[in-house]
């Protein structure tokens, strides 16, 4: 039987799947990205893929004359949503599917990168991916844009800058503000690209890239734990002719 597929929306190279990689390859998926960084008229078919992540970005989601790919995105994410497929969006990713859905995304009052806690709603504690966090979670941020849901979304988790920072549509279909996929060496370069520079130097004195290197090492083991459990239940959930594939035994 081959191996089910997954479509991956990527938007720079330092943005990759991170830890979500191992996981997905462990359950026996093949990961096809489509990078629309190197090619932005691409509007690949969903047909043979069971599930779509789409990953973060340095861009906003309504830059849409330098990046028309983000009008194209939309439209596919709406479609894979109506299939009821398996849904991913991380950040910017996360962004696409609350405009897909019919929600908004504007500029925060301040931009949150770092080390941020995270609050659980009541709809987060109970959900079924997301209740692996603790009540109050610390995890790692990277964004200065926020989300405002419409009424048929489910609403998981939020932070004093930004009020939607995890949510779910139907049963398959899940949205994060925050880098789960993130290890050590990831955030590393996320703070020493050139890409970045400019919007570090805009927070000097909120945000300080070298505060945030010495918070790796108390919190990366626990964000990496987080990881492998969050996302291997969001992997669980897959459904194929309706039977759930689940991950091997650990």
């Amino acid at each position: 039987m081959p191996r089910p597929k997954i479509l991956v929306f990527q938007h720079v190279p330092y943005e990759p799947l991170g830890t979500l990689d191992p996981l997905l390859k462990d359950a026996g998926f093949r990961i096809r990205y489509v990078n629309f960084g190197r090619d932005s008229a691409q509007r690949p078919s969903l047909d043979k893929y069971v599930a779509i992540i789409v990953l973060g970005g340095p861009m906003n989601s309504d830059q849409i004359d330098s990046y028309p790919n983000l009008i194209t995105e939309v439209e596919i994410i709406r479609e894979a949503v109506e299939r009821d497929m398996s849904v991913l969006g991380i950040c910017l990713g996360a962004q696409l599917l609350a405009k897909a859905l019919g929600g908004n995304v504007s500029r925060n009052a301040v931009r949150e990168i770092g080390w941020y806690d995270v609050e659980l709603t009541d709809a987060g504690a109970n959900d079924p991916v997301l209740s692996t966090f603790a009540r109050n979670q610390r995890v790692f941020q990277w964004h200065e844009d926020g989300i405002e849901l419409p009424d048929n979304v489910v609403h998981l988790a939020s932070s004093p800058a930004s009020h939607v920072q995890a949510f779910r549509h139907g049963e398959h279909a899940y949205g994060f503000q925050f880098h789960l996929e993130a290890d050590a060496a990831l955030i590393e370069r996320w703070l020493s690209i050139p890409d970045h520079q400019q919007v570090l130097a805009a927070e000097r004195g909120h945000i300080h890239p070298n505060t945030i290197s010495r918070q790796i090492p108390e919190n990366i083991d626990a964000l990496q734990s987080l990881s492998r459990e969050t996302f291997s239940r969001w992997i669980e959930r897959f459904e194929f002719g309706g039977r759930r594939r689940t991950l091997p035994s650990r």
